[in-house]
Order: C-alpha cells, then structure tokens, then sequence
C-alpha cells in the first residue's frame, strides 16, 4: 500500500491585473492591448483622455499606460485627474525619443517610470511588473491604514464607553454606599433608642411577677411568661442587629491569627453542657491574617448555629477544619443537624432570614448575616451546603490576606 501524502491545497486563484491605456493613436493603442492582452492582462484601451477618465469612475484598474502628448489634455494633466479619482493608481509615461524631458516632468507629477517608444514587450514588461508590485504595497498599506483607523475609532469609541460605563458605576456605588451608611445609621439608632424602653418594660414585668405572682392565676402566668419571653427575644434581636450595624464602621485590625486558639477558647465556653452525645472534631488550622475579633464572632456564629441545630441526634458530630482548594484556603464547620434544601440557599444569609421556626430553633436570623459581612471586609466569600436531615457545613475564605 502506498503511504499516502497530504496534498497541498490550491493557492487562490488570482484575478488578472487591470491596465488602462490611452494613446490618441488608434492603431498603436489597439496593437499594445492586444500584446498585452496575450501577456495575461485585462486591457481597456482609448483614444480619448476624457472617455478614459469616465471608464477610472466606473471601475479601478491597477495600471495606468498614458501617452504624454495628447491633443485637448496631455499626460501630466491627464494623469493629475486619473489621480484624483484614484490616489494610488501607479502611472507609466508613453514618450517618444525626444521628449524624454517631459517624461522627467511627468514622473516628478506622480508616474511611476516612463517607457519610449517604439516599444519592445522586454523592456516594458519588467517596467509593468514593478509597478505592479508597487499598487499591491500600496493597496496593501492602504488597507492596512484603514484597519488601523478603525481599530482605533473602535478603542476611541471603547475608552469612551468604559469610562461612561465606569462613571456610572462610581456613581451607583457612591449612591450605594450612602444608602448603606444611612441605613446602617437607622438601625443603629432605632436600636440604641429602643434598648432603653425594652429594658424598662423587662423590668416591669420582672417586678410584677415577684410582687404579685401568688394572686395571677395559671392562665395569667402563662401570659406573663409568653410575654417575658417575647421581651427577651426582642432584647437579643436589637443586641443582633447593633452588632451587624456596627460591624461597617468598626476598622479591621489585621494581624496574624492562631484559628486553633479561638476555637479552642470557643469550645470551652460554647459547648453544651448537656449533650453527651456530642462528638467535636478538630482538625489544626493554619495561622491566617485577619481581624481576630471579628474571626473569632465568625467561628462563634458558625460553631453555635452547628451545635444548635445537631442537638437531638445521637451521636451529634461538629467538625471544624481547612484545605487548599486550587490556590485558596478554604475553611469550614460541619454538623450532621438538620440541614436545609439547597432551594432556600439564598435566603441564609439574609438579614433575619430563618429556614426553621422559632419554636423548633432560637435565634434572631442576624448570625448568618454577622458572618458574610465580616468574611466579605476581609476580601472572602462564605456559602452553605447540605440537604434536610442530613446537616450542612459552611465554608469561608479570607480572601489574600
């Protein structure tokens, strides 16, 4: 069998180069198309200047063969208005012997050469063949020109829109962070102002039930209780929402962090006292860089939600621990809970944001929000996994650090 080669494919067929010849002599114009013609070229030949210049608007030629002295508009005219309708056209004198002055004149006026005649096809076809390599140059730089101004119209008109597009953006964030500002400042102080009053009513309703709890029947305590408890939540959710509030304003102070320590001081003080049944894993975490107050309200947001929602299980497990993925460290705390569905992701994060009720799981929904503002100032991200009944771990980064 015989090996088999790749076969080059056909270069792209080439379209004859157009000459345009004019020689107010009839028969010496038609006898220089037709040896021109069998050379390959495509001729239009005239005797007349004008109608020459009538055929250059109707369609481009690559060459243009003139004669110098024509009657009604010699060459250097004629080929001053040829250049008019097209500026890179390459031009070549016809002279005869005794005006080879005017030929000098004629290449100072823009042709490329001059030939004499009578003419010897050896002679003029080199002189045709560098001209035309010249109009491909020049068709060439030409094109490329107008690529370049192109191009740069487009950058012009790119810069014009990324700057529109950046001023808009300063601007939305500008308008952004005022709003925030503004509503980090209500909910300060609507929660600074309704501290007082709420520690005011607790204390009343504390009062109240010592003095006078023998003479409330089972139904009123009841109530009392209710309402007590009702106090309290309200108490932890204004503390919350001071907390996120406050979490803007105050400045990180970044310094290198022992993760370790923290979640060791946290066990110690969050840990159940009544659950047996727990199982804490611990893995070392690498020293990071970051505001360790703050890492330290993160892990204790996320270790209280983990043993929160695992209570009830036997055993319950909570995990802490890190890896590099890809070139980020990565750091989560795991429990084998409740969990959630995935649909409801979105909400997590929220401000008051639940996915259990109340009455199955405390809190005020503020810890989750705590947690993502915290990990986005130190340049992070923050997400959630899992499925009902079978626990969730959060993961974090802290950005570069």
């Amino acid at each position: 069998m015989l090996p088999q080669t790749e076969l080059e494919p056909d270069p792209p067929l080439q379209l004859p180069a157009r000459l345009l010849v004019v020689d107010d002599e009839e028969p010496q114009m038609r006898a220089l198309c037709n040896t021109l013609a069998g050379e390959g070229y495509e001729v239009a030949g005239f005797t007349s200047p004008l109608s020459a210049l009538g055929e250059l608007e109707r369609g481009s030629f690559d060459l243009l063969l003139t004669d110098l002295q024509m009657p009604g508009l010699d060459g250097i005219e004629f080929l001053a208005a040829a250049r008019r309708i097209d500026p890179e056209l390459i031009a070549i004198m016809m002279t005869g012997h005794g005006t080879i002055d005017s030929a000098v004149k004629a290449m100072q006026a823009g042709a490329l050469d001059y030939i004499q005649k009578p003419f010897r096809l050896k002679a003029m076809l080199p002189v045709l063949k560098r001209g035309l390599e010249i109009r491909h140059l020049r068709t060439e730089n030409s094109e490329l020109r107008k690529a370049q101004e192109t191009i740069l119209r487009l950058n012009e008109s790119l810069e014009a829109r990324v700057r529109e597009r950046t001023r808009e953006l300063e601007l939305a964030n500008a308008e952004l962070a005022t709003a925030n500002r503004d509503l980090e400042s209500f909910s300060y102080s609507v929660s600074h102002d309704l501290r007082a009053p709420l520690r005011t009513l607790r204390g009343f309703f504390e009062i109240f039930a010592a003095d006078y709890v023998q003479a409330i029947p089972p139904d009123g305590r009841s109530l009392l209780d209710r309402m007590q408890e009702s106090g309290a939540r309200m108490s932890q959710l204004i503390e919350d929402l001071l907390a996120f509030s406050r979490l803007s304003r105050q400045p990180l102070a970044k310094s290198p962090v022992s993760l370790d320590a923290i979640v060791a001081r946290l066990l110690a003080e969050l840990r159940p006292k009544d659950a047996p049944n727990l199982e804490v894993r611990i893995d070392a975490l690498p020293e990071c860089h970051g505001d360790a107050s703050l890492l330290e309200q993160v892990l204790a947001n996320l270790l209280s939600n983990a043993f929160k929602f695992s209570r009830g299980r036997n055993p319950a497990v909570v995990e802490v621990s890190s890896a590099m993925r890809g070139d980020e460290r990565v750091y989560w705390v795991r429990d084998n809970g409740a969990g959630f569905d995935m649909k409801h992701a979105d909400k997590l994060f929220g401000v008051f944001q639940r996915l259990h009720p109340s009455a199955q799981f405390e809190g005020t929904g503020v810890g989750l929000s705590i947690v993502q503002r915290i990990v986005q100032r130190h340049g992070g991200r923050v997400w959630a996994e899992s499925r009902p009944g079978e626990g969730a771990t959060f993961s974090f980064t802290l950005g570069a650090g």
